[in-house]
């Protein structure tokens, strides 16, 4: 059975994975780096690497279920899921390195609803998600750190220190919205009712809020691909979706 979508018809690329051909060929060399294509015992695999590539990026892009995805490839459904289960852990974001002393980042949470109930708790804007936080560098836009989701009724704040996220941050500079209090990060002034902020810290607030729409972006144009708007997958499953997308976005945006 041969497939409709591969790697040999470049402009199956863009609309399957969000990334230029130069940008998933970075994908692809990723994935061969850290050992996704070494000869194993057993069956051989039915696609080669760059398909198999493009077969988890348009899973993750298109949130199609596997039962549709797999002719699409010209693969078995069972193939189809070792495929989407070997090489998917591989795409994570990797461990943030060190910034230097003059990095400001910034950081942000997001609900991404979830199937698995066991890993997802109800909340009142979602049925059940799990929390991801997020930070990114201010001046790349791109994201150095996703942290553990724990469920979706935890706030900002619990959530934080609970995903990792603040001992990855570490010292570095890091502003955030007003729903990590107490936790580090550099928030906005708080307005006592019926008080006024005095003009400076207006101004404060103001840059505050324009540098901190930056994740705002980077949380839409990660939603592009259709995994963190409803996710089907269980377990770990929604963290390594949330690191790979991550990392596709980074690709997208580095070009």
């Amino acid at each position: 059975m041969s497939g409709v979508i591969t790697v040999s018809e470049p402009s199956w690329i863009a609309p399957f994975t969000g990334l230029s051909p130069r940008a998933f060929g970075k994908l692809a060399a990723v994935l061969r780096r850290e050992g996704a294509d070494a000869v194993r015992k057993g069956r051989p695999w039915s696609l080669p690497l760059e398909d198999r590539a493009l077969l988890v990026a348009a899973y993750r892009r298109t949130n199609l279920t596997v039962r549709q995805l797999a002719p699409l490839f010209g693969v078995s459904k069972p193939a189809a899921d070792r495929i989407i289960d070997h090489p998917g852990p591989r795409l994570a974001l990797p461990p943030r390195k060190r910034s230097g002393k003059d990095t400001v980042l910034i950081a942000d949470g997001t609900l991404i609803p979830t199937r698995d109930h066991s890993v997802a708790e109800q909340s009142k804007n979602y049925r059940y998600p799990t929390s991801h936080q997020a930070v990114i560098n201010a001046d790349t836009r791109l994201a150095v750190v996703v942290g553990r989701p724990p469920p979706g009724n935890r706030n900002d704040s619990r959530a934080w220190e609970e995903s990792g996220t603040k001992a990855a941050v570490g010292t570095t500079m890091t502003i955030a919205d007003g729903g990590h209090p107490g936790t580090g990060p550099v928030r906005p002034h708080r307005r006592r009712t019926g008080r006024e902020l005095p003009d400076w810290k207006q101004a404060h607030h103001k840059s505050h809020k324009q540098a901190r729409a930056r994740v705002e972006h980077v949380f839409t144009r990660m939603k592009n691909w259709k995994i963190p708007r409803d996710c089907r997958l269980k377990g770990d499953g929604v963290h390594h979706a949330m690191l790979g997308i991550t990392r596709m976005h980074n690709l997208a945006l580095a070009g």
